[in-house]
């Protein structure tokens, strides 16, 4: 096992980590930029080192910054965290030149990934149900594509092969339509992805967004942890996740989530992953692989019991998994809501400090949180603030925890979504589950 683990992120995803590190006996390393040098996840570590000023180019994605960082403090291994460095392929082949261990994937599987052809193409060999289009870029003769087209059936949605955040993607309603819509999202690709090519899919018209989480280890082996559903979305941002999702059968769990294990073993995976597909009238269709570990991770860790974060370290020490497939029980039911320091009307970033913050507690809540009375929300970065989630013994008991949990928060000084999250919370077509991933903003267009 290390003894030592740089943590290349920051917030309450650093924080995490530098808890579990403790948790292991392991000592941590927090690396910081200027702006973060009063957080909890700097001050609790064993070590802290500054990388450079707040923009996140000059610190956080300094890639020799955190790895000669790294060095210099005697790490051994480097955890990324979510977002920033931690699906970047060319990060994870230095962090490895230079001697280290990048607690994730290959850098081989996050390339393999990121490629949105190339993952639907190892999933359809791995027989992981994928949504029907193009099985790889679309040809550039015009008569090839629009027979395509044509064949899978209108509406359809062209897609980026290196897109991603809900960028580079284009729904097309009819024929006439679609050649101008590829020449557009090519561009758009070209200029937001240095990568022209897109592909082309069904467009599915009321999908759930349901994502199965997995575990992986350096002898083959690895195991799934059931799905979270995370329809709630806005812009394709996550809002509200839960698990496991509503209406899925066991059956149905077992299937989808074997198929993951499947193409988990095929390409050699090694860490923390999540599978995400589209669901509609009881059919999964694969849409993307995130090579990290989750915002939403809570959720899983909650309903299963098991760790997840101190799983990517142990197996990224090269240690098997300490779970089988059949150790894996799932029990209750979780939500989290993802509080961000936002306008929750106008969606406006509200960065600033916090002049009052408590957080709710007690049976059955969990909060993952950086911030306390007196933080200060920096404008360079993401705008999460905190992670209430609550478990269950069922969903209703669950709403109710949640109810109970938002309406003791209080975060004072800035705005947040707080009231938005208890809108939610008390709306009856939420409250019955199944929701598609346009709910959330139809309920926008309507009640704000």
């Amino acid at each position: 096992m290390f003894k030592k683990i740089l943590i290349a992120n920051r917030g309450e995803i650093a924080l995490r980590i530098v808890r579990a590190c403790k948790q292991m006996g392991i000592l941590s390393v927090a690396v910081y930029s200027e702006a973060d040098k009063d957080t909890l996840a700097v001050r609790l570590a064993d070590e802290s080192i500054c990388i450079g000023p707040a923009p996140a180019p000059k610190s956080y994605l300094n890639q020799e910054a955190i790895i000669s960082a790294a060095l210099i403090s005697g790490a051994e291994a480097i955890h990324p965290g979510y977002g920033f460095m931690a699906e970047n392929a060319a990060f994870a082949e230095a962090v490895t030149e230079a001697g280290l261990v990048f607690i994730g994937p290959t850098a081989k599987n996050i390339r393999q990934m990121g490629d949105k052809v190339e993952a639907k193409h190892q999933m359809l060999l791995a027989g992981v149900p994928c949504v029907p289009g193009s099985e790889g870029a679309l040809p550039e003769e015009q008569s090839e594509v629009l027979a395509l087209a044509k064949e899978v059936g209108y509406p359809v949605i062209i897609k980026a092969a290196s897109g991603g955040g809900g960028r580079g993607m284009r729904v097309v309603e009819k024929e006439s339509d679609l050649i101008k819509a590829i020449s557009m999202t090519k561009s758009e690709a070209e200029a937001n992805f240095g990568d022209s090519v897109v592909y082309l899919e069904r467009y599915l018209q009321k999908p759930r967004h349901i994502e199965v989480q997995v575990l992986a280890d350096t002898q083959g082996h690895a195991i799934h942890l059931g799905e979270r559903d995370c329809s709630m979305q806005r812009r394709h941002q996550k809002v509200i996740e839960e698990a496991p999702a509503p209406g899925i059968t066991e059956e149905q769990r077992q299937q989808i989530g074997e198929a993951c294990v499947t193409a988990c073993k095929r390409m050699g995976y090694v860490g923390a992953g999540t599978f995400e597909f589209l669901y509609e009238n009881g059919e999964f269709f694969f849409i993307e692989m995130n090579t990290r570990i989750q915002v939403e991770h809570t959720l899983t860790e909650l309903i299963s019991s098991i760790d997840i974060v101190q799983a990517q370290i142990t197996v990224a020490a090269g240690l098997p998994l300490p779970y089988q497939q059949g150790d894996v029980q799932l029990s209750g039911h979780a939500f989290e809501c993802r509080i961000n320091a936002e306008n929750p009307y106008t969606f406006l970033p509200t960065p600033g400090k916090i002049s009052y913050c408590h957080l709710p507690a007690g049976m059955g809540v969990r909060v993952d949180s950086h911030v306390e009375t007196g933080s200060v929300i920096p404008p360079s970065y993401d705008s999460l603030v905190a992670k209430i989630c609550v478990h269950a013994p069922d969903r209703p008991a669950a709403v109710n925890y949640m109810q109970a949990a938002l309406s003791e928060a209080k975060i004072e000084g800035i705005d947040t979504n707080l009231a938005l999250h208890k809108r939610l919370f008390a709306d009856e077509g939420f409250n019955q589950g199944e929701v598609s991933i346009h709910y959330l903003e139809q309920w926008i267009e309507q009640n704000i």
